[in-house]
């Protein structure tokens, strides 16, 4: 039943117009809020072996003057995947004299130190600790 005349729209064409909208804007994001995008890039990079750093992160690195080494980039991915192969879901992991914070589903370094901001030797919110 189509009603074409004095711009009316069918209940077709109403139906198509709204629900397939709200469809494609709930299909888009997952149950955590996560956009297709950044799950499709997260799972990537967890294929791959990537480590990202965080917001802050970044600005603790720069904060702090450190510059890793690309031996040192290997083996904090290595102590990534290391802890994901164990189950760990936030760990602690050390490089030398750097300590770094890692949320291993999503492959991220939350934060980093180096030797002198550990001084207290506490770390929280882990749930597992690799030492490469």
């Amino acid at each position: 039943m189509n009603i074409q005349n004095k711009g009316f729209l069918s209940i077709e064409q109403l139906q198509d117009q709204y629900l397939k909208k709200n469809k494609s804007a709930a299909s888009a994001i997952d149950r955590d809020g996560k956009s297709f995008q950044e799950v499709l890039e997260s799972s990537r990079a967890r294929a791959a072996g990537e480590v990202k750093f965080s917001k802050h992160a970044a600005g603790r690195l720069a904060d702090r003057n450190i510059e890793l080494t690309n031996s040192q980039m290997e083996r904090l991915k290595e102590g990534a995947q290391k802890a994901q192969e164990k189950g760990i879901r936030e760990s602690l992991v050390i490089v030398d004299q750097l300590a770094f914070i890692v949320n291993i589903p999503n492959s991220t370094v939350v934060t980093a130190m180096n030797q002198s901001d550990t001084a207290d030797n506490i770390f929280t919110n882990i749930d597992g600790a690799v030492i490469i």
